[in-house]
């Protein structure tokens, strides 16, 4: 249970700044209208413009639809399209990297690069054709040529001439991705109101509300951890306690036995305590397997269809329930030790069994 409670904690760990600082660095999407008036065109423009606005990236975006996840829910994917020339750049917006080999994830290629959360729910992989909706209901089919590691949304990101290919028309921007100069909540929340307000602007999607979401979901995740934990750690220390002593006595005239023979306290000790740490070793490691599993198994079904725990974890998650069973079993051995020291062997060996 340490194992799977050590994990989860460690998977949700800094899950916001994965996201939101290394993943995804821009600050908010604002979409517009394409038929506009020259007015209308002219304030945003104005406002993209703005001092608080420190660099801004035109795209087209389109909300894509699939049937997938446990419940076959219908899970929206955000669809980007970028323009070949401002792929150089687009790292500066989205990093976009394959989570297990580290590599970077290019546009330049045919096919679309898939966001890893919806590539599981939908069990896709890389080579594979995954079909969608569009507004209208539509299938699309889209060949997946990389899977990009992503906490949070769904996303699918592709060129222009992937686009074209796929749904038949040539994609138009109609979107912008704005970082600010200043990432506080206040400032995104002011520039999100400013953007609302024009007549131009069909919406704004800001990072502010999924990262307050993400926290909500990891602050109640380690609260619940934090007990598990506790639990997994008062537990060996109650069956391994009982054990020893159930095992003491029971086995009291033969201990008295050996140190009449002229064993020493602390090889007596070891005698009855050597099969307690045996079976802690096997424990341990019949522990690692399980709690492998059991910590995969939850990463999979408590986080909602949107989200995803970082599978990785560290060492040290093996390590921690380890060292924590060693350090009750150290602590008990010695325990036992003066037990044995203050028992009356001669008694012992008089006591009827």
């Amino acid at each position: 249970m340490s194992k799977s409670g050590l994990g989860i904690r460690s998977s949700i760990a800094d899950l916001n700044n994965r996201q939101f600082t290394d993943i995804i660095r821009y600050d908010m999407i604002v979409a517009h209208n394409t038929n506009t008036t020259p007015k209308e065109s002219e304030e945003l423009d104005k406002l993209l413009k703005d001092s608080n606005v420190r660099e801004r990236l035109q795209v087209h975006y389109e909300t894509l639809h699939k049937t997938a996840g446990r419940n076959k829910d219908n899970q929206e994917i955000t669809a980007l399209v970028i323009q070949n020339k401002d792929q150089a750049n687009f790292g500066d917006y989205i990093q976009l990297k394959d989570r297990k080999t580290g590599q970077e994830l290019s546009l330049d290629q045919d096919g679309i690069i898939l966001s890893e959360k919806i590539a599981n729910l939908i069990g896709v992989k890389v080579g594979d054709t995954l079909t969608v909706q569009d507004k209208d209901g539509k299938d699309i089919q889209l060949t997946v040529s990389g899977i990009a590691e992503m906490y949070m949304s769904h996303f699918i990101f592709m060129n222009e001439e992937t686009y074209e290919k796929a749904f038949g028309k040539v994609a138009t921007d109609n979107a912008h991705l704005i970082t600010l100069t200043d990432h506080s909540n206040q400032l995104v929340a002011d520039m999100a109101t400013e953007f609302m307000d024009l007549e131009s602007v069909q919406g704004v999607v800001q990072n502010t509300t999924l990262k307050s979401q993400v926290e909500t979901i990891v602050n109640s995740l380690n609260r619940v951890m934090g007990i598990l934990i506790a639990v997994s750690v008062l537990l060996p220390i109650v069956v391994l306690f009982n054990l020893t002593n159930i095992n003491v006595a029971e086995r009291i005239r033969e201990l008295s036995t050996i140190k009449v023979l002229g064993f020493y306290n602390n090889e007596v000790t070891l005698y009855i305590y050597r099969e307690t740490i045996y079976l802690s070793i096997a424990g341990i490691l019949v522990g690692f397997g399980l709690g492998f599993a059991f910590h995969h198994y939850m990463a999979s079904i408590i986080p909602p269809d949107t989200v995803m725990f970082n599978p990785a974890v560290s060492w040290s998650i093996y390590a921690v329930p380890a060292a924590i069973v060693v350090a009750i079993l150290t602590t008990l051995g010695f325990i036992v030790n003066r037990w044995l020291k203050k028992v009356n062997m001669l008694e012992a060996l008089k006591s009827v069994e």
